[in-house]
């Protein structure tokens, strides 16, 4: 079976600044991936160029089977990158909620300005996904009223309602208190256990050894390491992932 997720040979520049280099990964469907390494590594920016959040600057990413060359310039490719994005669901460090619309009214938008979803039908897959993360009880509130783990489950319900085959997770907890990380670590692991593919960018341990079934590391631009937890996190190969997992240990991670 080919993967649901393949990139291959991304390059990605920030004016003079070569930020992803050459970079290659395949994501079989249902796998969990975790994605560490330090600030700067290029974490963050490559998740953003499979749904082209970013452009790439050149390769080709392919995703459930729609692939898109970056140095495609034909009128073909706005569709085919809105095929990509209709495919793949994200989810933020910063929530991203609407303020002035109440907690289902957030969830729906998507589904029904997007892919012409009936209100209907999305009002009631909009209540079982916010149902799933525990937050249907707070259907009509505003995000002002939420906590930020609140905020996060929710905008975990909304990328799920968009029905997409690829999760995609840019630092989910990094903007929370230390007391509401587990609540949406928790909700991350049910979905990825429900069979989900995911891709998390994530400092969180933890959750990568105990859900993850590949860990890939990236220092400056590059992937590194690509291996189960269980080995990456007992016997790294590169020093860089030592001195990586050495300083996650030293902070308590």
């Amino acid at each position: 079976m080919p993967p649901i997720v393949k990139i291959t040979n991304l390059d990605k520049y920030f004016g003079r600044l070569h930020v992803l280099k050459s970079v290659s990964l395949d994501v079989p469907e249902r796998q969990v991936v975790c994605l560490i390494g330090r600030s700067g590594s290029g974490k963050s920016t490559l998740l953003r160029c499979i749904n082209f959040l970013e452009e790439p600057s050149r390769g080709i990413i392919e995703v459930g089977g729609i692939q898109v060359d970056a140095e495609d310039k034909s009128k073909e490719r706005r569709q085919l990158v809105h095929n990509v994005r209709l495919t793949t669901g994200m989810v933020f460090q910063e929530f991203n909620l609407f303020p002035h619309m109440t907690v289902l009214e957030n969830v729906i938008e998507g589904p029904v300005t997007v892919k012409g979803m009936e209100r209907s039908q999305a009002i009631e897959l909009a209540r079982q996904n916010l149902e799933n993360v525990g937050m249907l009880f707070k259907a009509d509130e505003y995000p002002l009223r939420l906590s930020g783990g609140q905020k996060q489950r929710v905008a975990i319900a909304r990328a799920l309602t968009m029905q997409p085959r690829v999760m995609l997770f840019d630092e989910p907890t990094s903007a929370l208190d230390p007391e509401l990380i587990g609540e949406v670590l928790s909700v991350m692991k049910k979905v990825a256990y429900e069979g989900m593919t995911m891709i998390v960018v994530t400092h969180e341990m933890g959750f990568a050894r105990e859900v993850a079934d590949r860990v890939v590391v990236m220092s400056e631009g590059k992937l590194i390491e690509d291996a189960a937890p269980e080995e990456l996190f007992s016997h790294p190969k590169d020093p860089r992932t030592q001195a990586l997992i050495d300083r996650y240990r030293s902070e308590g991670a």
